[in-house]
């Protein structure tokens, strides 16, 4: 199967935060943009900031695996190698919601994972799998 672009669309409190957090953080390269909007490319996929400061709040959480995971969260799943670069590309950049960490140790999700926010308290999660073929396993 072939994996196709997604588009996510989320509210930030002011653009050049999000330009700074985005683009030069995550390296994330920003393509159109508005007064209002500015869209990057999040590893091929496509993310749109919108500036709605009234939109933005700390996020929920739920437990998972011993730990409180936001609820409304997004992410990208990168290959293991990938994973601990940028995991220690942002040690003292950002805030870890849920510091990088190896989840589900032993069953059939085991996978990478850390949590931060966005400078307008957006949750993301990068994770990672040494099997990319259990992404989905039970």
């Amino acid at each position: 199967m072939t994996i196709s672009p997604f588009h996510l669309a989320f509210p930030v409190h002011d653009l050049q935060a999000a330009r700074d957090f985005y683009g030069s953080l995550l390296g994330c390269p920003e393509g159109r943009s508005s007064d209002e909007w500015v869209d990057f490319d999040f590893l091929g996929h496509q993310i749109v900031a919108h500036l709605a400061p009234e939109e933005c709040a700390g996020p929920k959480t739920n437990a998972v695996d011993g730990k409180n995971v936001p609820v409304r969260h997004f992410g990208i799943v990168l290959s293991m190698e990938d994973w601990q670069e940028m995991a220690d590309r942002l040690k003292g950049e950002v805030d870890f919601l849920i510091e990088p960490h190896i989840r589900f140790k032993g069953e059939p999700g085991e996978q990478a994972t850390m949590f931060f926010t966005d400078p307008s308290g957006n949750a993301i999660e990068i994770k990672a799998f040494a099997d990319m073929s259990r992404l989905f396993a039970k």
